[in-house]
This record gives structure tokens, C-alpha cells and sequence, in this order.
């Protein structure tokens, strides 16, 4: 754990993410030893800098876990045809253990169609309709939503108790404000969803014991809309004019008054990829297994 003021721990996600790729990295080089490799295909659709920049930190990560990707780099103009041929023919290649397709994509692309053509044992990023639905119904699925899972497992590497806790999750996308509040829910938080449009915000986040916010919209909490000692989880990001990335969290305002703060970038991010290459590895067991259709 690292102090960067008296009064606020900095939750390093990179350290935890080290941990989580290392033994990944064991996992993948066991199955080699038996002639099983594991591939990761990444579909990125147009030039959105936020999608580019998790495009390459994913790809160096994963090579560097001994995971062997797959690109599939298409213009911001490619069809749904182009998009969705892509899809089936990862579908059908034994090689390829899992699908990332970079978020987001260009708006006239119908996405939901793009993750749900997935196939559930290939959808290491569990935003499909299966995934997100079984883990909505409390019942067993293969892949957990990478992000909000790497927000638990940031929680728990570093002690926070969740059971009990008023949880605020600030955005209701479906990739992680939905899904991260029912794991808070299913650890017996009580949970509070708001959005950008919620009035009065800060009446919200001021009562949190566990503020967590997935928005994208720069500095949209304030030190001043969170009550002293609060955990926040920031999973926002933005990128830059400059290139540089900031999240949703007004950190200078947050120092000193959060009792636990995640730093952008640095904090859910790495562990969001870590957790990515956990379930890619977990889905080329299965194969290995032949385990591949849902229970």
C-alpha cells in the first residue's frame, strides 16, 4: 500500500495486476507444456483514442503472459457484414480462446449485436446477453465482466469490507455500472445506481461509504461530494487533448479527504486487463477440457 497523503491510502492497481498476470503467465506456459495455446483476438473498429490505448495495453500484456493475440483492426466506415464475419470466424477458429472487441465502437454500429454473436465460451469479456444475465440471476456463468470484477478484487487485495456498506455506483452502462452493482449487491452491500443525469449527485456520494464511478465525464466527483473516509473507486477515463488520462475523479480535491483512492490511470485499470487474461486462460482450460458449451 502506498500514502500519498496522511489521511488517503492510493490503491495501486498495478501491483495486484502483476500478482494476477504472473500467475497467468504459469497457467499458459502449464498448458503449452501440453501443447494448448492460448489466443486472444482484439477487434477495434475506427480510431476512438480510449479504445486505441486499451488495443495496445492489452496487446503488450498479453504477449507478455504468453498469450498470442490475434488483431483485427477495421476503418471506422467497415459494415456490420465485415464486423460480424470477423465475429464467426473467431467463433470457429480452435486457436483463439477469446473475443475483446474494443468499446466503443462508431455509433451507427449496432454493439449489442457485435458481443452477442459471441460465443459464450469465447466472451472473456462476459458483456453478453448470457454472461450478463446469469450473473444477474445469481446463477453460475463462465466470465465475469472484467472491470467490475478487477473493482472487487481491487477491494479485497486491499482489505476493504464490502458486506454492510452503502455502496454508490455512478453510471448504468451495461460493460460496468449494471454489473458492478449487482457483485456489490451479492456481497451484501446496499447499493445506490446513479448516472449523469441523477439530480443532486453529491447528496448521493456524500452518504457513500464506497463511491465508484464509470462515466467518463472529467471530474465529475469532487472531493467536496464525498464524505470523509470514503473508499472511491474511480473507473473513468478521458483522454486528453495531450494524450495524457484523467477519470472521473477529481483527485488533487480527493487526496486527504478519501480514506482509499484509485488513481487514473494506474488503479482499475491494470487490474481490469489482469482480469481479462485470467479469463482467456481460464477459457483455453475449458477447451482443453472440452468443456466448451455452457453448463
Amino acid at each position: 500500500m502506498t500514502r500519498e497523503a496522511a489521511a488517503t491510502i492510493v490503491m495501486d492497481g498495478r501491483g495486484l495486476a502483476e500478482e494476477i498476470k504472473k500467475e497467468v503467465a504459469a497457467g499458459v506456459r502449464e498448458l503449452g507444456n501440453s501443447g494448448i495455446d492460448a489466443g486472444l483476438a482484439l477487434l477495434l473498429v475506427g480510431g476512438n483514442p480510449a479504445s486505441k490505448q486499451y488495443f495496445l495495453a492489452t496487446k503488450k500484456a498479453a504477449k507478455k503472459a504468453g498469450i498470442t493475440i490475434y488483431e483485427y483492426v477495421l476503418p471506422a466506415d467497415a459494415s456490420m457484414g465485415e464486423i460480424l464475419n470477423i465475429v464467426n470466424s473467431v467463433n470457429r477458429d480452435e486457436r483463439i480462446s477469446g473475443l475483446l472487441p474494443l468499446m466503443p465502437f462508431p455509433r451507427r454500429i449496432d454493439t449489442r449485436r457485435v458481443v452477442n454473436a459471441i460465443s459464450p465460451g469465447k466472451d472473456v469479456d462476459g458483456l453478453g446477453a448470457i454472461s450478463i444475465g446469469r450473473l444477474q440471476a445469481d446463477e453460475p456463468t463462465i466470465f465475469v465482466p472484467c472491470t467490475p470484477f478487477g473493482v472487487i478484487r481491487l477491494l479485497d487485495h486491499y482489505g476493504i469490507n464490502i458486506r454492510g456498506k452503502n455502496a454508490v455506483v455512478v453510471g448504468k452502462s451495461l460493460a460496468v455500472g449494471k454489473p458492478l452493482a449487482n457483485m456489490l449487491l451479492a456481497r451484501e452491500a446496499t447499493v445506490t445506481v446513479c448516472h449523469k443525469q441523477t439530480r443532486d449527485l453529491a447528496f448521493f456520494t456524500g452518504a457513500a461509504d464506497i463511491v465508484c464511478s464509470a462515466t467518463g465525464v472529467k471530474n465529475l466527483i469532487s472531493g467536496r461530494m464525498i464524505k470523509e473516509g470514503a473508499v472511491v473507486v474511480d473507473i473513468g477515463i478521458n483522454v486528453l487533448a495531450d494524450g495524457g488520462i484523467v477519470g472521473d475523479v477529481d483527485f488533487g480535491s480527493a487526496m486527504g479527504k478519501a480514506g482509499y483512492l484509485t488513481p487514473v490511470p494506474g488503479g482499475v485499470g491494470p487490474v481490469t486487463i489482469a482480469m481479462l487474461l485470467e479469463n482467456t486462460l481460464k477459457s483455453a482450460k475449458r477447451n482443453e477440457n472440452s468443456q466448451g458449451a455452457l453448463p
